[in-house]
């Protein structure tokens, strides 16, 4: 991580770490821009922005019509003319309207143009379940987005990594989709969802350098070390790894992807080749998710290290329910039972 020498740290949850970003970046570079659905005089629906038009006037923080392809659109064309926007996606469940601005339009600009116009935009947008929210407001699209040429995706998993990280999908000169698991906005969540809320002034990541830094981009971290096994995961899901991880009994090292593509496959790849076995924990369904992309890799390029099949646990094939939430929400038992079946072959 690279931080300002003598730079403080602060207790933020993710919320005012991903406010505190946008507020650096818009002191420090007078051609970033943040608009979207209600970002600018309410501060956003779950007021990441919160305070920022006051500050910055609405001519650089501004909300937008309903319109998820009038918002990308538009961030594309000011990005090709100079401008860094910052756009929110309410919910990342919305961005489907705004698929081909994305895919056709941004992502393919640099190539189109043989690089005379690149689209250094960040779309915003939180994700995933475990707040009640149903099959509109709990998806997890990160798969989509990996598969398309010229974006990037990054999904933090906590407060300082979130502020690090947008930092530098902002000064990024590709677009990227940058995910904020809504879940872990004030806590980290170990799936316990029947206990009390672990805020992030009680945890070490949340304590979050007040200044300019950035996470670099393409960079896994190792959250917790350990021997008998790799989890692969990234997100919310990394916190009910850990618990997975405790309850079990079972020393297995959790690698957070953090940057999902590009990808530090040399972590995985060290990580795998030491442990000999491994699971994949992503809350996007099963089938075509992310987690398919990362036993392919750790198969081909770990296959001699191998003890025994590579687990995945992911969320079920079927729209997100809201009545059997916690029966979709891949939690720490399941997550325990697949490190049981690796560890014991």
């Amino acid at each position: 991580m690279a931080a300002e020498q003598n730079d403080k740290l602060v207790p933020m949850t993710m919320v005012q770490a991903l406010r505190s970003a946008m507020d650096v970046m818009l002191e420090r570079d007078p051609d970033v821009v943040i608009y979207g659905q209600d970002v600018g005089y309410f501060g956003g629906v779950f007021r990441c922005t919160d305070g920022l038009q006051a500050k910055y006037g609405n001519q650089r923080v501004f909300d937008a019509p309903i319109s998820e392809g009038g918002i990308v659109g538009a961030a594309v064309g000011m990005g090709a003319y100079g401008l860094r926007p910052v756009v929110e996606i309410q919910f990342a469940d919305y961005f489907y309207p705004a698929s081909d601005q994305i895919v056709s339009e941004a992502a393919r600009l640099r190539h189109r143009s043989a690089g005379d116009f690149t689209a250094p935009i960040t779309i915003r947008m939180p994700c995933g379940g475990g707040i009640y929210g149903g099959q509109t407001h709990s998806q997890s699209p990160e798969a989509l987005f990996t598969h398309v040429c010229g974006l990037r995706t990054v999904m933090p998993s906590n407060p300082r990594d979130a502020k690090g990280l947008l930092i530098a999908a902002i000064e990024c000169n590709d677009p990227v989709i940058f995910l904020e698991p809504k879940r872990l906005y004030n806590g980290p969540f170990d799936g316990h969802h029947d206990r009390p809320m672990v805020p992030w002034s009680e945890h070490p990541m949340g304590l979050v350098p007040e200044g300019h830094y950035t996470v670099p981009l393409e960079s896994a971290a190792t959250y917790l070390a350990g021997d008998a096994a790799t989890i692969l995961t990234y997100g919310t899901m990394v916190f009910v790894c850990e618990a997975a991880v405790r309850e079990s009994g079972i020393r297995a090292e959790i690698i957070d992807l953090r940057s999902l593509w590009p990808l530090d496959l040399p972590a995985i790849v060290q990580s795998v080749q030491r442990t000999g076995r491994c699971v994949v924990v992503h809350e996007a369904t099963r089938t075509s998710g992310f987690g398919a992309e990362l036993v392919a890799l750790v198969q081909e390029h770990c296959f001699y290290h191998l003890e025994a099949p590579i687990e995945r646990v992911a969320g079920y094939d079927t729209p997100y329910p809201h009545a059997h939430e916690w029966a979709y929400f891949p939690g720490p038992d399941r997550v325990a039972a697949a490190l049981r079946r690796v560890t014991e072959t």
